[in-house]
């Protein structure tokens, strides 16, 4: 089939390599170094089977700047993979961008159907549908992980797509067709619920995240023994030895914009857990700081801005929160990350020659550890029990 796809982050990129498979893929992205590097089959993402299949496999791939040659070869399937952030003045995710697609594609491509992958507010497809006259809008929810995001769409825990049709189940076994893993749940249902499924399961992410920071927070307060506690707590069937690596924070793209898009979708629904989850995170920053500050340092060394080891992504990373409560304190703040070419990150030197970066600082805080600081363990503060992400 001839596909469109619109946005080469980790969803639009992945998606592109999967689906380039088996079909002719047009990978419609703005900035022309991704175009150049995607063309030449090298990833501008850190993702090792990304990496791997744009350098070996027979992909059916070309990555283009221009719109008229993105749509040109009439798709079957226009996939928008935009990014929406969170807008905390308006309590919404900010789908400007998805607009822009479903128009150009409605403009340039009027018998493709819109599957949309961006994350967006429950409701919103219906919303949009009636907005633009057209039922050929789809909400198909991604469940990627950053660094791992090509793997996730290869072996995937499920395939949602939201709409009951015949339509909907021929995208579904495109995605079947492109993975590696046999016997793959697919469901489908109604954007609607589609886009809820996306919200709540992000959304359970943080929580789990939010009850082990909270009872790392118990254990160190009281001078307990944070791992033994977890491993007991997580011996229990029902709630797993996984995912269970204390934090920072929730961070990154993802949990911090998707659990506060959920509660502001609960406004008039009684809730007290969806909320405490946005205020736990928040808590948990604060401690954490004032932990740091108890030690009474001179200078802070940030190791790493990035969100967890194997990604160059550090949007909204949980180490940046720490990182402004400190310097809100007035403590110096330096910061070692390696992905950074500026001198400053805001307004804090950037130090990239480690040796210099641990010599300067008097405490170093790692949201995760590395063997790169096995010989300065007297000056980090982190809570990373288990070296996983």
């Amino acid at each position: 089939m001839n596909i469109t796809i619109v946005g080469m982050g980790y969803v639009g990129l992945s998606n592109a390599v999967l689906l380039a498979q088996n079909n002719q893929v047009k990978a419609l992205e703005i900035i022309e170094e991704k175009v150049e590097m995607i063309n030449n089959k090298v990833s501008p993402i850190i993702d090792k089977e990304i990496e791997e299949y744009l350098a070996t496999k027979e992909l059916n791939l070309e990555a283009t700047s221009d719109k008229k040659n993105a749509y040109g070869h009439n798709p079957e399937y226009v996939i928008i993979a935009a990014p929406t952030n969170y807008d905390d003045k308006n309590n919404y995710f900010d789908t400007t961008l998805v607009e822009v697609v479903i128009e150009d594609a409605l403009k340039f491509a009027p018998n493709a159907i819109i599957i949309v992958k961006s994350t967006i507010p429950v409701g919103y497809t219906s919303s949009v549908r009636e907005k633009y006259d057209t039922d050929k809008i789809i909400f198909s929810p991604e469940f990627l992980r950053e660094g791992n995001a090509l793997y996730d769409n290869l072996y995937p825990s499920r395939i949602i797509i939201g709409e009951k049709s015949e339509r909907a189940q021929k995208f579904a076994d495109l995605l079947v067709e492109g993975a590696i893993k046999e016997d793959i749940s697919v469901l489908l249902m109604a954007s609607t619920e589609a886009e809820a499924v996306k919200l709540f399961a992000n959304t359970y992410l943080a929580l789990r995240v939010a009850y082990f920071n909270e009872l790392d927070t118990y254990a160190e307060v009281h001078c307990l023994d944070t791992k033994s506690i977890i491993d007991g707590v997580g011996l229990d069937p029902r709630i797993g030895d996984h995912y269970n690596n204390p934090s920072f924070g929730y961070g990154g793209y993802c949990l911090p914009k998707d659990t506060k898009q959920l509660l502001a979708n609960y406004d008039k629904v009684p809730n007290k857990i969806i909320g405490a989850i946005v205020d736990a995170n928040r808590t948990r920053k604060d401690f954490v700081a004032e932990q740091i500050l108890a030690k009474n340092p001179k200078k802070v060394g940030i190791y790493r801005l990035v969100m967890k080891a194997g990604s160059d992504n550090f949007r909204q990373s949980s180490i940046q929160g720490i990182m402004k409560r400190l310097k809100a304190k007035g403590v110096e703040v330096v910061v070692y990350e390696p992905v950074l070419e500026d001198e400053l990150f805001y307004n804090s030197k950037v130090n990239n020659n480690l040796s210099s970066f641990k010599e300067e600082s008097d405490v170093i805080v790692a949201n995760r550890f590395t063997e790169d600081l096995d010989d300065v363990k007297e000056k980090i503060y982190t809570r990373d029990l288990y070296n996983l992400d």
